[in-house]
């Protein structure tokens, strides 16, 4: 067994990141393919809203004590002593427990050519492990979608669905969303924070979003209340081949802690489809399971192992959840003060102030025009209702409403306000303002500049990487309009995106390097905060990460443009006033070019609403840019969903703005 002293071997090649969900292809600012109308099949509104908020429902002490206990009898039934740890729904550590002789560490796949870097063949605790994919579960899923670290594996892959027969198609959808939810992330929330409410959520992931088998998600009484992880065979990957069926132990023993809290098998992933491809939610089932499940806590801990702590997540004991929704839970319906769509929930600090209120743009040392707080609000508003009106993609039942969470951020990356649907998977919160920044950082004349007085050579290389197949020195300073999809294109092991045999996109790792833990600048820009807190979580080091990624210039006091890291899928575009860049939305949460399509209208919508705002004017956008592959290869803006309302048979929606 290594030492805890050698569980790192640098700030360079130190930390990990893990994984979840999107992609697509799609035009400029235009709609899809043209298909046949569909019949509008509108959503019947419950009273007093569009969407009813999911009931508060909450892991007890007893309940908790349950999960545990089954997963603790079937790890013993299976011989694989390990950690196994039960979150709440807004990612609040419940409790985690280790088995005698469980290992102590969980290891990172290694990068293909065998030279690893960022956070492949990283050697960290296991708790670490078990909680993120506790995270995942939980985070991944919503009251109409269930979703697992098996589920994650399948999207965040360079090929989508992944398997040996699949070379040459496009990557997963939610590429590269294994590296949000992190420990360095300012919007997630911290245990032990100073000052701050004890379950105040979202909380952050020791290792950014999980896609090794073995998390799972908990319903009570069909509610989704939290997520179920277990790290036992030390080893924490993705599977490559979904054409097979794994006999994974870890899956089976996370499957038997969630017996009497399992998803309603309406809406696992098995049921739910992308690009035509059913999405897999486990391998394991109840009938392979060993044990029975009687075993009490009681009678287990302290005799198969104990309680333990984590450091920065959690004492050696059991916490009771919070009912998501709550003031409690850092999660709530908003105020009409707050925000006008009455369907609205916000981020709270569990003492009634909303945490990103609707406000004006900070910029004005840098930025001459900034948003004001009605034009913000103008955006968010606009954004909500189309997502209101829009059919969800990995939702059951069909023809629910989408629901998303939404993000405008300045120049500076500052949030301006932050909104979200009553029963939004948790994952896109920080997801959506990590897009959010992504677009106004690319977009911005800053984006070269900062990248490339990066102390590291690694971040530094992706300028001239980019300038050079661009064949565009100006690239990255304020002259080209990037989208999160255009940002996506550029940061594929393969461009065009899944084409074997083609160079990588200029942010990304060659395929000979490239794994789900190194992704290109995504990864190189935060693998120094990677590394910092899993010495911290060790206990090798008395310094956790700050709350602040990356280690880009400051545009303000304690401000960088990056504080959440970037994302490399749809779901994003830059905010002008006139030809100049004033902000950014992102959107997080349904399908790809749903998200696409909401931060787009959203912004055309609330700029013709006050005037003086809106999309960037169509000649500068990244769909002007052909790429010399080839024939040549025109990056992307967004892509619209085909007949993408509910109350009405309109297509192609974006066409033309």
């Amino acid at each position: 067994m290594q030492s805890r002293s050698h569980l790192f071997r640098s700030a360079a090649f130190a930390a990990m990141g893990a994984l979840l969900l999107t992609s697509c292809g799609g035009g400029g600012g235009g709609g899809g393919t043209p298909t046949p109308t569909p019949t509008p099949t509108p959503t019947p509104a419950p009273t007093g809203g569009l969407y009813t908020p999911p009931a508060a429902e909450a892991l007890t002490t007893a309940d908790v004590e349950r999960v545990l206990a089954q997963a603790i009898s079937e790890a013993q039934a299976r011989s694989l002593p390990s950690v196994i740890a039960v979150t709440d729904r807004v990612g609040n550590v419940l409790g985690v427990f280790r088995m005698t002789g469980a290992r102590a560490t969980a290891t990172t796949a290694p990068a293909p050519n065998g030279a690893s870097i960022d956070a492949q063949n990283v050697t960290f605790p296991a708790e670490g492990g078990a909680i993120a994919k506790a995270v995942t579960g939980a985070y991944l899923s919503s009251g109409g979608n269930a979703f697992s670290t098996r589920t994650a594996s399948q999207i965040v892959q360079e090929h989508f669905p992944p398997a040996p027969t699949t070379v040459g198609l496009e990557s997963g959808p939610l590429f590269g969303v294994q590296f949000s939810q992190l420990p360095c992330s300012d919007l997630s929330a911290r245990f032990g924070a100073a000052g701050a409410a004890a379950l105040i959520g979202p909380k952050r992931s020791p290792l950014g979003l999980a896609a090794d088998p073995g998390g799972l998600p908990l319903y009570k009484n069909g509610v989704l209340v939290g997520g179920v992880g277990v790290m036992g065979d030390g080893v924490y990957g993705s599977d490559p081949n979904i054409l097979d069926i794994d006999n994974d132990a870890e899956e089976f023993i996370a499957l038997a802690g969630t017996r009497g809290f399992e998803a309603p098998s309406t809406i696992t992933a098995d049921k739910i489809t992308v690009d035509g491809t059913s999405l897999r939610f486990s391998d394991a089932t109840f009938a392979g399971v060993m044990s029975s499940g009687s075993a009490s806590f009681a009678s287990l801990n302290g005799i198969a192992g104990n309680l333990v702590a984590v450091i920065g997540y959690g004492n050696a004991a059991i916490t009771p959840g919070v009912a998501y929704g709550s003031e409690a839970s850092g999660v709530r319906a908003s105020t009409a003060a707050e925000f006008s769509n009455r369907d609205a929930f916000v981020l709270t600090d569990g003492s009634g102030t909303n945490r990103y209120p609707i406000r004006a743009g900070t910029d004005g040392a840098t930025n001459s025009a900034p948003l004001t707080a009605a034009e913000t609000r103008a955006v968010l508003e606009e954004a909500f209702t189309v997502m209101s009106r829009a059919r969800a993609q990995i939702r059951r039942p069909l023809d629910s409403r989408a629901q998303v969470t939404i993000s405008v951020v300045d120049t500076h990356g500052v949030p301006l306000g932050i909104v979200r649907s009553p029963d939004a998977p948790i994952f896109g919160t920080d997801v959506s303002l990590q897009k959010a920044r992504t677009a106004a950082f690319f977009s911005g004349a800053q984006a070269g500049t900062e990248l490339s007085a990066n102390a590291s050579a690694d971040v530094r290389q992706f300028v001239t990487a980019t300038r050079t197949f661009l064949n565009n020195p100006a690239a990255l300073t304020g002259t080209i309009a990037f989208s999160d999809r255009a940002n996506g294109n550029l940061s594929r092991p393969y461009f065009p995106d899944g084409e074997v045999g083609r160079p990588q996109g200029p942010l990304s790792r060659p395929i000979a390097q490239f794994n789900p833990f190194s992704t290109g600048l995504q990864s190189a820009l935060i693998i120094g905060n990677l590394g910092a807190h899993l010495g911290f979580v060790s206990g090798a080091s008395p310094t956790d990460t700050p709350a602040r990624c990356t280690t880009l210039p400051d545009v303000a006091p304690g401000q960088n443009r990056l504080q959440n890291g970037i994302q490399i899928f749809p779901g994003s575009v830059p905010i002008y006033r006139g030809n100049q860049l004033v902000g950014a939305i992102g959107v997080s949460g349904d399908g790809i070019d749903q998200d696409d399509m909401i931060s787009f209208l959203g912004a055309h919508n609330g700029g013709a609403r006050v005037g003086g705002i809106g999309n960037a004017p169509a000649a500068i956008r990244s769909d002007t840019i052909v790429v010399a592959v080839g024939a040549g290869v025109r990056l992307r803006y967004i892509s619209c969903p085909f007949a993408p309302f509910l109350d009405t048979a309109q297509q192609n929606v974006c066409n033309g703005l």
